[in-house]
């Protein structure tokens, strides 16, 4: 169905007369602790999963729980079985709580608040990630139900249980099902706002690999003062090989590394000139001043549209108190590529076991460990779902929304490319301030609200752009 604008109009009444029962619900979903790393929630993941199936099916989404190697998925399907359909993904799951003395108020007892600016907010874990942000899909699909007695397109709900543990086993559920997940295009609130008053759509997100390196040199940890000067120092090793991934000026020195990176539209670049933050801004609140990325590129594009290479963790010798003269038998490091592009994340791994083998000594030898990359995604500029999105979204805040993307990673969201052929459309309401994944974690009522209004908005664009 296409939307007319008073019916529209009648949809965000519904809304706005809504707000408190809608909190009310949120509330009620917050207070179960459904951590998805900790098996001794398992029970209280099942509880949060079927909470959400009652509360779709009070909607007249026709929802259920779906098994998995884990934690169940809640999949529904409401809205014309003809027309656009969007997939709405989501998760249910919640970072652990530690450290629990860092709460204000107990983190699975949900408070509404003030805060000293005058905002109010709801503060418990998961309410900004992701159930409030569930929830402005849900309230908006809730009102036009009750306005029109239906959506104005196709909705497959998809949210899942364990996207905190790393979405386990849910690529392979999709590769399985994916002919119940059949859309035009994938939805999913889980960002940020540019600012409390400027919307924000995340049109790319950057693909992810890891990298574990052991180079191995003496048969045991030697006496340094015995063998020092002549026996091969694993660390010292390693730390060349670390020094050689970077160039002077910044970028990768891997051989191919930047092989499908392609830079963003002119008219992105200028946008970006506009929004850049300055590096005292950006870096200042982690006590940083000068960028380290490759010198030729904006700060907003170092962290949103290139490719990295970091360590993330070393380990090797003795690391406990005092002291201990020990030549180490073994030397470690943790390496995370973020991909951007084309980049292939098997070619790069390949890349980069070639360069690590190229520097390793004869008497060395080095080990590898791997986990599957993902893909970076991008959302085609010119994409109806953008148009519409951006129209409904400039509607509802009064403001151009500014287009990012984000140096974040999200799996599932190259599965819903290469195996669903699904383009994912990303709008999210959070703010910088909402302490998600650290104590009181928060989601203010005006995202709540706000979020609702616009999400009933896109899906009313939506109607009328993808028939």
């Amino acid at each position: 169905m296409q939307s007319k604008p008073g019916v529209l109009e009648d949809v965000l009444l519904e809304i706005d007369g809504g707000v408190e029962r809608a909190i009310a619900r949120l509330s009620s979903w917050l207070s179960i602790p459904s951590i998805s790393t900790d098996p001794t929630h398992d029970d209280d993941c099942r509880e949060a999963a079927g909470w959400l199936v009652r509360e779709l099916s009070s909607v007249g989404i026709a929802a259920e729980l779906r098994e998995t190697g884990g934690h169940p998925i809640v999949v529904g399907k409401g809205g014309a079985a003809s027309g656009a359909r969007a997939l709405f993904y989501g998760h249910y799951d919640v970072q652990p709580i530690d450290p629990l003395d860092a709460w204000e108020t107990p983190p699975f007892a949900p408070r509404v608040k003030p805060l000293p600016d005058g905002r109010k907010v709801i503060s418990a874990r998961g309410a900004c990630d992701d159930k409030g942000q569930i929830m402005t899909f849900v309230e908006a699909c809730r009102a036009w139900k009750a306005v029109t007695g239906s959506l104005p397109v196709g909705v497959t709900f998809l949210i899942e249980g364990a996207e905190e543990d790393g979405s386990k086993f849910l690529p392979d559920w999709v590769a399985t099902n994916r002919h119940e997940l059949s859309a035009d295009f994938a939805l999913v609130c889980d960002t940020c706002l540019w600012d409390k008053d400027t919307p924000c759509i995340t049109t790319s997100l950057r693909g992810l690999l890891h990298e574990e390196v052991t180079v191995c040199g003496p048969s045991q940890d030697l006496h340094s003062g015995l063998y020092g000067g002549a026996a091969r120092n694993p660390i010292r090793v390693l730390g060349r090989i670390l020094g050689d991934l970077h160039r002077d000026d910044g970028s990768v020195a891997i051989p191919g590394f930047y092989d499908g990176v392609e830079d963003p539209p002119g008219e992105i670049l200028a946008s970006w000139r506009e929004l850049n933050p300055s590096p005292s801004l950006f870096l200042g609140n982690v006590g940083l001043s000068e960028p380290a990325g490759e010198r030729d590129r904006l700060l907003i594009e170092q962290v949103q549209s290139r490719p990295t290479c970091e360590a993330n963790g070393i380990i090797g010798g003795y690391t406990g108190v005092g002291t201990k003269t020990v030549i180490p038998a073994r030397a470690s490091v943790k390496i995370s590529f973020r991909l951007v592009g084309n980049q292939d994340p098997q070619k790069i791994s390949a890349a980069f076991r070639d360069f690590v083998r190229e520097r390793v000594p004869g008497d060395c030898s080095v080990e590898f460990v791997g986990l599957a990359g993902s893909r970076a995604v991008q959302i085609p500029f010119r994409a109806p779902v953008l148009a519409a999105a951006k129209t409904a979204l400039r509607s509802e805040w009064g403001k151009e929304p500014v287009l990012i993307g984000s140096g974040g990673s999200i799996p599932i969201i190259d599965t819903f490319k290469h195996e669903l052929g699904l383009d994912t459309l990303l709008v999210g309401f959070g703010l910088d301030d909402d302490c998600v994944h650290a104590p009181n974690e928060k989601y203010d009522l005006r995202s709540l609200h706000k979020g609702a209004r616009t999400w009933a908005r896109i899906l009313a664009e939506l109607s009328g752009q993808l028939r």
